[in-house]
């Protein structure tokens, strides 16, 4: 039987969804033979440590809690997240140093993760906050960059790479994070949402040379997407292996009575903002409309091999087949959702995204090209074509991967994709000013500003942190809610109320007002 419909639509829209992005880099040091990436990662996240507060919070965390229930016994990266213990242990690091977190003061948190430094965005409330505070990791990461080479004494030794692959089987990820009612079950989630990640990835893909995964490598052919090389099977907790279109990890960073926190790792880590706006825009006006009325869509009869044939299509133009027995093109897929997501448009940013949306489908039917200045993977395209043309390279030729690693150079003076967006060949949605600012100071909406607030006031009697948890040497604890509160006065008061507070103690009754007016059940909803 159809779910039936929960909420009035003027009661829950893409305001109510917590955001935020997980971006691991590609790292590489230049002047080494062999270089160690555990290594590099450690030392540039120490690097930066003039602007991060305390220890993040492990407790918190539980990546084998699954939302299909229960908790996984054995996730399958286990055996490779044991070895990597074991070979800190031995070059004398302990877990925590060789995490290496730092609490940033803009709310972000940066850390070694495995092999990868990994930026975290804050938790954003708006799609403007996510965009900025997402490039701001980009500006933060080169800062890093810049103080980890002066400690070697050799400029421009250090590669970092905004990208999903090292063209030799190994993928890193950029994951999305969706903070939902806890009332939407996780089959439920699944079900309505397959057939759009499936779908998105023609303009949402970072386009790739070659080809990896469990059915080969090959260094010839172009591709759409990054990740969809790698994605394994439907659902699953696992992160590292078995790679699920959605993830079932249940973490919710909140009360998980009240809230689950959808954790995608199927997207690939975009250079273009247009395309980040949108991977995370598009996919918020979805889960609202789901929340608000889960009605039903087509099922995929295979959506891995789906995402795989649409990746590694010409131009993403292929069908793919639904259970029903229908064909289906990716954008039959997307104007399906896009009609759908009308129901829950609300702010300005939701009209914006829409009609973004409208225009990249026409233009897409009409001669993709046309995205060549918001698409990574059709600006890439373009880059290839000119390069081979100009050098007769013949396909194959390994130089193309390493000028598609380039396109994702963060380097601004080596990065290939720098100089379209600076002459204006591929859209910039933010402001250079305001990316500065946003490297400091953490969003004005949301959970963030009051966990900034409270580390700068009483960063000193702080013995751990994370997103949720707060905990003090005298052994004082506070969990704070995800504070949905869209009012910027109200958050303004509450933080004037921290920066005059002395005894943190005295939190308490910030933390009560917080969920008294800031969840989904809310007085301001």
């Amino acid at each position: 039987m159809e779910p039936q419909r929960r909420r009035d639509p003027c009661n829950f829209g893409t305001g109510d969804i917590l955001c935020g992005i997980e971006t691991e880099f590609g790292i590489i040091r230049k002047d080494l033979e062999i270089s160690d990436p555990v290594l590099e990662s450690m030392e540039l996240v120490r690097a930066y440590r003039e602007t991060s507060f305390g220890i993040w919070a492990y407790d918190e965390e539980d990546p084998r809690a699954d939302a299909r229930g229960g908790r996984a016994e054995r996730l399958a990266q286990d055996e490779e997240e044991e070895a990597f213990l074991q070979t800190d242990i031995r070059r004398g690091f302990s877990f925590r140093e060789s995490k290496s977190d730092r609490i940033l003061k803009n709310g972000a948190r940066f850390y070694n993760d495995h092999t990868h430094p990994e930026y975290s965005t804050p938790e954003c409330l708006t799609l403007r906050d996510m965009i900025l505070f997402d490039r701001a990791g980009t500006e933060i990461l080169r800062e890093a960059v810049r103080l980890r080479e002066a400690v070697v004494g050799q400029p421009g030794v250090l590669g970092l790479y905004r990208n999903n692959t090292d063209f030799h089987g190994h993928s890193y990820g950029c994951h999305e994070n969706y903070l939902l009612p806890r009332e939407m079950s996780f089959s439920e989630i699944v079900r309505g949402i397959t057939p759009f990640l499936v779908a998105r990835i023609i303009l949402t893909g970072a386009g790739k040379v070659g080809q990896e995964g469990e059915d080969g490598i090959r260094s010839d052919g172009y591709q759409l997407s990054q990740r969809a090389d790698f994605m394994e099977t439907l659902t699953g907790v696992d992160t590292m292996q078995r790679r699920p279109l959605v993830n079932s990890r249940d973490e919710p960073h909140a009360d998980r009575e009240r809230y689950r926190r959808l954790h995608l790792i199927c997207g690939d880590a975009n250079m273009s903002e247009w395309q980040t706006a949108m991977k995370m825009g598009m996919t918020r006006l979805v889960l609202a409309s789901l929340f608000v009325h889960p009605g039903k869509v087509p099922d995929l009869a295979d959506p891995v091999a789906a995402i795989r044939s649409i990746s590694r299509s010409r131009k993403g133009d292929v069908a793919v087949a639904c259970e029903d027995g229908r064909m289906m093109t990716a954008d039959g897929i997307l104007s399906l959702y896009r009609e759908r997501v009308d129901v829950v448009v609300r702010s300005e940013e939701d009209r914006w995204v829409v009609e973004e949306w409208d225009r990249a489908l026409s233009d897409y039917r009409a001669d993709s090209d046309r995205l060549g200045d918001r698409v990574d993977w059709v600006a890439k395209e373009s880059l290839l074509g000119w390069a081979c043309q100009e050098q007769r390279v013949v396909p194959g030729d390994p130089w193309l991967q390493s000028l598609d690693l380039a396109y994702h150079d963060i380097d601004p003076g080596e990065g290939l994709f720098w100089p379209l967006e600076e002459e204006g060949s591929m859209r910039r949605l933010t402001r250079p000013e305001d990316v500065r600012d946003a490297c400091e100071h953490p969003p004005a909406l949301g959970r963030a500003p009051i966990r900034s607030a409270i580390l700068s006031r009483f960063g000193g009697e702080v013995r751990e942190a994370g997103w949720e948890r707060i905990a003090f040497s005298g052994g004082v604890t506070f969990d704070l809610p995800p504070y949905l509160e869209t009012d910027a006065g109200k958050v303004r008061r509450l933080l004037d109320r921290i920066a005059g507070m002395d005894d943190p103690a005295h939190l308490e009754a910030i933390i009560r007002e917080m969920n008294k007016e800031g969840g989904f059940d809310g007085a301001n909803r």
